[in-house]
């Protein structure tokens, strides 16, 4: 990590995720997290040094940088305010930005707050915009990462039915958490079998909603933590985080377990002292929008060998209860507000080492992933979170 200053998350805080919410503005849709956080975290907005924001591309709502017209309305106002962008994987970026400010000793309380609105624009469209010297894909997100799925299932020899797994285990564990957007506890594979193809191989059932939501986490240093932990609150220390990123298109690109992403969970599991995954992490909330990068991202973080992940799904080790339980919480395949979706995985991480998921808590996690990825898979951020103060 090489840090000589400890952090922790103290709470928190966020939203219930809906297709549209046309009750509030962004930044009251925002605030609702903020303080929601606070509440968590027993602390005031006062006690807050800084505030890190994240959202993904300003086109997908419209709005040019929403954070200064929001200023006033999220307590920055006499603050550091800092704005992260890193594509989707904003949400778990702006964590990492708001966890180095109390590593490096800076602040003492930090607040990271993501949101998307999505119901006031068109996420699918605003990413098919043309780009200067590439074929546009014309076709979203999916559309985009379809062949790589296709080229995963034709190098690993997966079976087809392993997508629908991942879906029905998502939406029935986003019906155990009362702010996921889709409640769908009767989920099978049947029924994502016999739902409609979208982009081959990827089902409509296979797919991330369109969501709006908030999410925020209050982060503390040492003293802090130790302060909220001898109050009687818990808190998740902070192990290890990692950020990494790598060019959108070049010559030999592995888009199916990048670069980036393996060179980022390496340095987690290094800084953290893990040295294998599947053993010594209790639970992981992994970036899956789509249902087939569950497979796919646990070989990129280095909980299966290469070709081996499906196995881990089709065996139940990814359910909760399992070896590895991933996306307790319904995932981004229950809950996408963009911006938000990997806060939510870093945020929820989090929520399991402090014992608070209520309905999809996983008995005895004490070491827990936060995971999110961006772009065409070229951003990666992720960190490690603990019941247990870190030794170094």
């Amino acid at each position: 990590m090489g840090h000589k200053n400890r952090a922790a998350v103290l709470g928190t805080g966020q939203t219930r995720y809906v297709a549209k919410r046309s009750d509030v503005t962004m930044a009251g849709m925002v605030r609702e997290a903020i303080d929601a956080a606070l509440i968590d975290s027993k602390v005031s907005l006062d006690d807050i040094d800084a505030i890190v924001i994240g959202k993904a591309p300003d086109l997908f709502e419209g709005s040019m940088m929403p954070e200064l017209a929001m200023a006033e309305a999220i307590g920055a106002v006499g603050k550091r305010l800092i704005r992260v962008h890193t594509a989707g994987s904003v949400g778990g970026s702006t964590a990492n930005v708001a966890a180095s400010l109390v590593f490096a000793g800076v602040h003492k309380r930090v607040l990271a707050v993501a949101w998307e609105k999505q119901s006031e624009s068109n996420a699918m469209w605003a990413l098919s915009i043309p780009v200067p010297f590439t074929k546009p894909v014309g076709a979203g997100a999916g559309g985009f990462f379809a062949p790589h799925v296709r080229s995963y299932i034709r190098q690993s020899g997966a079976p087809e039915h392993i997508g629908a797994m991942v879906a029905a285990k998502d939406r029935r564990n986003g019906a155990l958490n009362p702010l996921a957007h889709l409640h769908q506890p009767d989920q099978s594979v049947e029924k994502v079998m016999s739902s409609q193809m979208l982009w081959d191989p990827i089902r409509y059932d296979e797919t991330c909603p369109s969501s709006d939501g908030a999410c925020a986490v209050v982060i503390g240093d040492e003293q802090v933590a130790d302060d909220a932990v001898a109050a009687g609150n818990p808190v998740a220390w902070i192990h290890a985080t990692a950020m990494r990123t790598e060019p959108l298109s070049f010559a030999h690109r592995n888009v199916v377990s990048p670069q980036a992403g393996r060179d980022a969970a390496a340095a987690l599991w290094k800084a953290g002292g893990i040295s294998n995954p599947l053993d010594e992490i209790d639970v992981a909330e992994i970036y899956v929008p789509f249902s087939w990068f569950e497979p796919m991202w646990l070989e990129n973080l280095g909980f299966a060998a290469e070709g081996q992940g499906w196995k881990l799904t089709e065996s139940g080790d990814t359910e909760i209860g399992g070896r590895i339980p991933l996306n307790a919480s319904g995932g981004v395949l229950s809950s996408n507000p963009i911006g938000a979706s990997g806060m939510i995985r870093f945020a929820e991480a989090a929520i399991q080492v402090m014992g608070k998921a209520g309905d999809h808590q996983v008995d005895g996690a004490r070491k827990a992933l936060g995971h999110a990825y961006g772009g065409g898979s070229q951003y990666f951020s992720m960190w490690l979170v603990g019941a247990d103060k870190p030794l170094h």
